[in-house]
């Protein structure tokens, strides 16, 4: 009878030594889905055994917030050179010959290039002024600045600018770019005015 009891407590602690060594056993850490790890990161990158890559969320927020400010950078970048380039265009008058309406070669070549603007900025419209020296009448210079004006137009339209992006208005001699009574002075206030809209 001894020996029928011994055997199966001898069993019992058999399985019992199987058992408690086996909990004691290095358990292998394997991540949960959702815990910022994918397939390919090693077990030496993450100290857990498999394949998997870490996601650092901090790392993409930077990485974003970078793209932003790059990209933040580029449009004031083109801002600020659009701006650059809106007050040279508006800034370069076209002169006019005494009494004329008439286009010299270089008021052609400077319509052309503001021309060439104008296609790079197809949202722009502009004001062409008319403007004339201070010899003559009132009512003489504002239709002079207005055939101006309208000369300036016709050009900028054959150019292949639409007329509905080009508004013209006359101040005869009205706003001088110089006020004094010269010819330097005249010659100056015989032009025609671009105005970004």
């Amino acid at each position: 009878m001894r020996k029928t009891l011994c055997v199966p407590m001898a069993l019992v602690l058999v399985i019992s030594l199987v058992l408690f060594s086996a909990s004691c056993a290095k358990k292998a850490v394997t991540p949960e889905r959702g815990m910022g790890y994918e397939e390919g990161t090693t077990a030496e990158d993450t100290g857990v055994t498999g394949r998997y890559e870490y996601q650092e969320d901090a790392s993409r927020s930077t990485v974003e917030d970078r793209g932003i400010q790059e990209e933040q950078f580029r449009d004031d970048a083109a801002r600020s050179e659009m701006m650059a380039n809106r007050s040279e265009f508006e800034n370069e008058d076209i002169y006019f010959a005494f009494d004329s309406a008439a286009l010299s070669g270089t008021a052609q070549q400077k319509l052309r290039e503001k021309a060439q603007w104008m296609r790079q900025h197809p949202t722009v419209s502009a004001i062409i002024e008319g403007h004339c020296d201070e010899r003559g009448t009132s009512e003489y210079n504002l239709a002079l600045g207005d055939r101006r004006a309208e000369s300036v137009k016709s050009y900028m339209v054959n150019l292949g600018i639409s007329r509905s992006r080009l508004v013209t208005i006359s101040y005869g001699e009205e706003r001088p770019a110089d006020p004094r009574s010269t010819e330097e002075a005249w010659a100056r206030n015989r032009r025609a005015h671009f105005v970004v809209e």
